[in-house]
């Protein structure tokens, strides 16, 4: 399977370890089977070449986990993201991004206001990007780097404002279910 992880520098060999314990799927090295998204995600630092660094994946001898945008999805990422410890047995877990705008949907799910049925549907808003996230050793050695494309700032200025139209168009629809 073919991955690809947006940055400012060019990571050949992945620490799982690094970054933040309390992102989507917790601590581990984030990437996306979805080119066209990786390129989305892409910043525009001043003074520094964006990247999409190309990856391939063999998973036979992986444990995966692959989530969908339902309630054990929605459980997971409020655990990482509350700092709950990481039970999940998996070297690579693949299933939905939740941006932050779904994020700040949980303080909504979490209060009673909306039942979990009606979070859900909220939940399930919008376009669903699939993040893929390298969880262990195994999986960093599973890993193997192919290329690093770069990215033209237009390019990235186009992006942001895709991105910037999708969350608009998602507080829309994610409002009709309150």
């Amino acid at each position: 399977m073919k991955l690809y992880h947006a940055g400012n520098v060019i990571i050949e060999q992945p620490d799982v370890h690094y970054g933040r314990k309390n992102a989507d799927f917790g601590q581990g090295f984030y990437t996306t089977p979805d080119e066209a998204f990786a390129r989305r995600w892409a910043k525009d630092r001043k003074g520094e070449t964006a990247y999409i660094n190309v990856y391939e994946i063999d998973c036979t001898d992986l444990k995966v986990k692959v989530l969908e945008r339902d309630e054990e999805w929605f459980r997971y990422i409020f655990q990482n993201r509350h700092l709950i410890p990481d039970t999940m047995d998996a070297d690579l877990i693949i299933g939905p991004v939740a941006n932050d705008t779904i994020f700040d949907t949980f303080g909504i799910f979490t209060s009673g206001f909306l039942t979990d049925e009606e979070a859900l549907a909220m939940l399930k808003e919008g376009p669903e990007y699939r993040q893929a996230v390298l969880k262990s050793e195994k999986a960093a050695i599973a890993l193997k780097w192919i290329r690093a494309d770069i990215l033209t700032p237009q390019e990235i200025s186009d992006n942001q404002k895709l991105l910037k139209e999708e969350e608009e168009a998602y507080l829309k629809a994610a409002s009709s279910h309150m």
